[in-house]
């Protein structure tokens, strides 16, 4: 009979159908990974707990795979994983380890997952953990964590488009961590391939080796059997000892309804076991564990977690608020040094996220700080909008990491929100020698503030790094200079490739600069940045009048330049979404007080001279004029109200 860890209580809980017929695992019916991942963590006798105490760290390799976007990176891990028998060779695994919906649908990794593989070499069996890492810019902390989990990395490009701006990227971020790289060259296979010009991009930009890079096809599986050989021969294994106190790094976590929250740690030293106590260094909290295991890619038990391993571990922690990434954790009573954890992100682009019912505002709350555990990056501070409610102002790292958030919102929790435009954190220094950051066009001063106690208003900078053939130039040039941006230099990588750096207001980059450099690059240029601080900055707040009352929600902050512009704009577009009332609606935008434009959304009107069959002009005039005096009064005491609709349009970008 097998066993459950399930208590009287809990056997009254309803449990998935899958869970009730045990048959249906041995049947090959295999569950969905939401069921199998809430459920694999409860059941511990119906798979043999695996007992992994024999590899000590000089049979471990922690690694992980990095490139630009959509360069193979999900493709080698199906076919590392088939390899080493993790997966079997059914011709139809296709991003095994992309698990969420969102990645799915848009055919991109957006979270870093592991995967734990055995494998053979030289007469010797290695545990290899692999971290699969989000390609994209927007995900670079994803990267960043999981570097700290490993000592080695795949650098990975296509044979067929070579070095993009992400690739550089992800190679100094390696670098920067003191990790072994070994770079690779994908989709050899392809017809438009030129793995000797890649192999000479990746020599003459990283100065590696090009004698030493591996040729190979993840789609085939030409060349994939060499792969982990590398990397056990050119990658160190984990540092550390068995006999030192346990002490281990949390680097990634997500909650599961029935265990709570799931922390996925490495092992710095010692080990550890279910039934021993931990204690977090963060909140100094103490748990007791109740299981270990690896991903395979599945939560797999084991009998136990020792030193140089990666692994997952549950102990009771019911409340999201209680795990923090970087922690330290440590055996009870035998304290350590904390690790150095990791830099905290720095959200670049802010959105404010309202629910559409203003009854689910608990409900949405929660899903929040369950979304936010397995996406450590965003920053979450509570606000209330005179038009919209209360709601929450939210940090992301990107437009696109913005989307993807949304996104999961909608698909895994069922949520409906509305989220206004994307904004930047300005500052804006006071002559008293004060600064202050303004994350909301709320807090932005009003104008008498600006004239009388503001010394200067500063915007967020970026320097962008963008790799395309040589024949865009001109017009990419014309595209960093028509968005604010400034030249800093740009350099031939080979012979048909150009590699530009300029400066760009941030503001900039959350519009649609990006698509804007795929239109005119006819999709070859590749886009990346970073951080490049604060400047001065003739900035402005722009805001929606409505008779003369301001709609907070719609109002932004923006650079002098462009007030006119998008004002104009604005007032078109909330012409055409406002429903006609029985009183003249005038739309305003206003740049620092300034009217820059002006609609107007006609007044219905009943033809009240329509029973008039000839006589006096003075009888008709007395009817309109009547008419006229009552719309004034109407107008006087009547409320503009702003459907949801009208926000959605409005704050879609104009085509």
């Amino acid at each position: 009979m097998l066993q459950t860890r399930l208590s009287t209580a809990a056997r009254h809980t309803r449990i998935p159908t899958f869970a009730r017929q045990p048959h249906a695992i041995f049947a090959h019916q295999v569950p969905t990974h939401l069921q199998w991942q809430s459920y694999a963590v409860r059941v511990i006798d119906r798979k043999k707990e695996t007992d992994i105490s024999t590899y000590p760290p000089d049979l471990i390799r922690n690694f992980s795979i990095i490139a630009h976007i959509d360069h193979g990176k999900s493709t080698l891990a199906d076919r590392l994983l088939e390899l080493t028998g993790v997966i079997s060779k059914t011709g139809k695994n296709k991003q095994v380890l992309d698990k969420l919906k969102v990645e799915r649908e848009r055919g991109i990794t957006v979270k870093a997952q592991s995967a734990s593989m055995f494998y053979e070499y030289n007469g010797q069996k290695y545990l290899m953990n692999l971290i699969d890492t989000p390609g994209h810019v927007d995900f670079s902390y994803e990267v960043s964590r999981s570097l700290a989990a490993c000592q080695g990395t795949i650098l990975l490009v296509d044979a067929a488009q070579g070095i993009q701006a992400q690739t550089v990227a992800n190679f100094y971020l390696a670098f920067g961590e003191g990790l072994a790289v070994v770079p690779m060259l994908n989709k050899v296979d392809l017809p438009t391939a030129e793995p000797e010009r890649a192999a000479q991009q990746i020599e003459s930009t990283f100065e590696i080796d090009a004698s030493k890079i591996l040729h190979m096809s993840a789609k085939t599986g030409l060349g994939v059997d060499a792969v982990l050989p590398s990397v056990i021969e050119n990658m160190p294994p984990p540092s550390g000892s068995i006999d030192q106190p346990f002490k281990a790094l949390l680097f990634d976590t997500w909650y599961d309804k029935y265990v709570g929250v799931v922390c996925l740690m490495a092992i710095k030293d010692g080990s550890i076991r279910k039934g021993d106590r931990i204690v977090s260094n963060h909140s100094k909290q103490k748990y007791e564990v109740t299981e270990v295991g690896i991903m395979h890619p599945e939560p797999s038990p084991t009998t136990s977690l020792q030193v140089g391993q990666v692994g997952y571990i549950t102990c009771n922690m019911k409340s999201v608020s209680e795990a923090h990434v970087g922690d330290t954790f440590y055996r009870d009573k035998h304290p350590v040094e904390a690790l150095p954890g990791f830099v905290p992100a720095k959200s670049m682009v802010f959105a404010g996220v309202f629910p559409i019912d203003a009854d689910e505002f608990a409900r949405l709350d929660e899903s929040i700080q369950k979304l936010t555990l397995n996406d450590s990056s965003v920053s979450v501070h509570k606000e209330t909008s005179a038009a919209l409610g209360q709601g929450w102002r939210l940090g992301f790292l990107g437009t696109l990491h913005m989307d993807v958030f949304r996104q999961r919102l909608e698909e895994e929790y069922d949520a409906s929100i509305l989220i206004t435009a994307p904004t930047v954190p300005y500052q804006i220094k006071y002559r008293d020698g004060t600064t202050r950051f303004i994350r909301t066009p709320a807090d932005f001063p009003d104008v008498h503030t600006m004239q009388d106690n503001v010394e200067s208003t500063m915007e967020p900078f970026v320097l962008a790094t963008m790799i395309f053939p040589e024949r865009y130039l001109g017009q990419m040039l014309e595209l960093c200079t028509l968005h604010r941006g400034e030249i800093q230099n740009h350099v031939y990588i080979d012979e048909a490739r150009v590699l530009l750096k300029c400066r760009l207001p941030m503001a900039e980059i959350v519009s649609d600069f990006f698509d804007k450099l795929k239109s005119k690059s006819q999709g070859f240029a590749s886009f990346d940045y970073e951080e490049a601080g604060y400047e001065a900055s003739d900035l402005v707040k722009m805001e929606v009048l409505l008779n003369n009352e301001a709609v907070d929600a719609l109002a932004s902050v923006m650079h002098r330049t462009s007030s006119v512009v998008a004002g104009r704009d604005m007032a078109k577009r909330l012409r055409e979404v406002i429903r006609r009332q029985l009183f003249d609606i005038i739309i305003q935008t206003a740049a620092n007080g300034k009217i820059v434009a002006r609609e107007t959304v006609k007044q219905l009107r009943k033809n009240v001279t329509a029973k008039c069959y000839g006589g006096d002009i003075t009888r008709k005039m007395k009817l309109l004029n009547k008419q006229k005096e009552g719309k004034k009064r109407m107008k006087k005491f009547g409320k503009v109200e702003l459907p949801q609709e009208a926000f959605l349009t409005v704050m879609t970008k104009s085509e």
